[in-house]
């Protein structure tokens, strides 16, 4: 994959493409960017020699080796946590002050992609996440107080805050400069396969090593594996259909782009109600994923048994490449993309509410399954039709704000579903849980409300 992107990659230049207006962006949804303009299509005479298919591997090779040095603690997270002496509160809090991190640094890091480029904010936050992955070892290793972690944990957000939102912004630019016109749905359907294969492969390599090693050195292994990441990031991604503000001054376009995100966010009437939504939403998700850690080592019996604290996390990896790949198949079955996603709120809530009720660890891995496989299907419904709202020079940032939006969530939600863990266990605090998510569905139908450009499900043959 990464060979085929390096040979392609090199031979894109928007200067290959004439420019020709356009009433509709295909793949984002009717209207697409407002004002937005779309190279013509070049016909090539073999698919390989297609820019735009040379920016979607580019786009997986970056999502896999992301993603599996991301996934590779993920299972074993909130065991590493307890395991450095703090209770349930205190590891759910370390884990807010990550999500808080997230919140503080996602519209400034917005501004970095949107005016040094994404390649650079891409670059920048794969090298802040290898030096505080570090610095977490350390920590454990001293066992450190509260504070510390609360340090560590707020540049782990950092370093995810360049990340978010970039990626995306340069996948959706550079497809459009090249005059792609697939579906959008198709490329971050086949992404979330492929990180799913990698948060797969990733978690289970992470339990497993903690298991015959100690839960240290999974995170050693990933400081690795982000090194391997940013030398992909170097060598294949180039922004396209960008050009990056490189002479504004920091102030002002804080100030710019923050104007644009609420504008073009907040302000836009669409996109307003799916990010009020996320803070219920993705705050939960953040919560359940690592409360399943020890709740299914409780069901097990055996706390040491860290390579089924990484099932947990194999099990959603599992469900999310299941997902990516029924994307096409329910999309089909809806005429509008909020249809799903009010479907999958909805079913999100009631699954948590039976997994209160899990009384045996068979039981809640099919319910956690179930859970993570209606997420991953509403995932690329909802990335289409957010993008499909927000001009291409303000998405980065637009996106950051969203994903600001659901950190904000997980600040509050952790630590107060931790509190509850630690008076009345795991279960009631899923019970919790489902009750909170259950939040987000009046939004759901409030964005139906809207009829969105990007909302109807185009019904076209995949191209490119």
């Amino acid at each position: 994959m990464a060979c085929y992107a390096s040979v392609y990659f090199r031979y894109i230049s928007p200067t290959t493409w004439t420019g020709s207006a356009i009433p509709e962006c295909p793949g984002v949804g009717p209207g697409g960017d407002r004002g937005a303009t779309r190279p013509e299509r070049r016909v090539y005479p073999h698919p390989m020699l297609d820019p735009a298919l040379g920016i979607q591997r580019a786009y997986l090779a970056l999502t896999a080796s992301t993603t599996v040095a991301a996934s590779v603690i993920w299972g074993v997270n909130t065991l590493f946590l307890l395991d450095a002496g703090l209770s349930n509160t205190e590891a759910f809090l370390a884990n807010a002050f990550f999500t808080l991190g997230m919140v503080l640094f996602e519209v400034p890091t917005g501004v970095v992609a949107d005016t040094r480029g994404r390649r650079f904010s891409y670059l920048l936050g794969g090298g802040t996440l290898l030096v505080s992955t570090l610095l977490y070892v350390g920590m454990w290793a001293i066992r450190a107080p509260l504070w510390g972690w609360a340090i560590a944990s707020v540049l782990i957000g950092l370093g995810f805050t360049f990340l978010s939102g970039a990626t995306e912004a340069w996948l959706v630019d550079a497809l459009h400069a090249t005059g792609f016109t697939g579906s959008l749905e198709s490329v971050f359907g086949r992404a979330q396969v492929v990180a799913g294969i990698a948060m797969l492969a990733g978690s289970v390599l992470g339990g497993v090593i903690a298991q015959v090693t100690d839960l240290g050195v999974p995170y050693l292994l990933r400081a690795g594996l982000l090194t391997i990441s940013l030398i992909i990031a170097w060598r294949f991604m180039r922004d396209l259909g960008f050009t990056p503000d490189a002479h504004a001054t920091p102030g002002a376009a804080v100030r710019s782009v923050l104007a644009g995100a609420v504008e073009d966010g907040l302000r836009n009437r669409p996109v307003r109600w799916l990010m009020l939504a996320a803070p219920f939403t993705s705050g939960i998700g953040i919560y359940i994923f690592y409360a399943l850690q020890p709740f299914l080592l409780q069901l097990y019996g055996q706390p040491g048994a860290y390579a089924i604290a990484g099932l947990a996390s194999a099990l959603v990896a599992g469900a999310q490449i299941l997902g990516g790949l029924l994307v096409g198949v329910v999309g089909r079955w809806f005429t509008r993309r909020t249809d799903a996603l009010i479907l999958q709120v909805a079913l999100s809530a009631v699954l948590l509410g039976v997994l209160a009720w899990s009384t045996n660890l068979v039981m809640a891995l099919i319910v956690v399954a179930a859970w993570a496989m209606i997420g991953a299907i509403g995932g690329p419904l909802r990335q289409s039709f957010l993008n499909g709202e927000i001009p291409s020079g303000r998405r980065a940032t637009v996106l950051s704000f969203d994903s600001l939006m659901g950190s904000a969530g997980g600040v509050v939600i952790q630590p107060g579903l931790g509190r509850v863990a630690d008076l009345s266990g795991y279960p009631g605090s899923f019970a919790v849980a489902a009750l909170i998510q259950s939040v987000a569905i009046p939004f759901a139908f409030l964005a139906r409300r809207e009829h969105a450009a990007s909302d109807p499900i185009e019904r076209r043959p995949e191209a490119g």
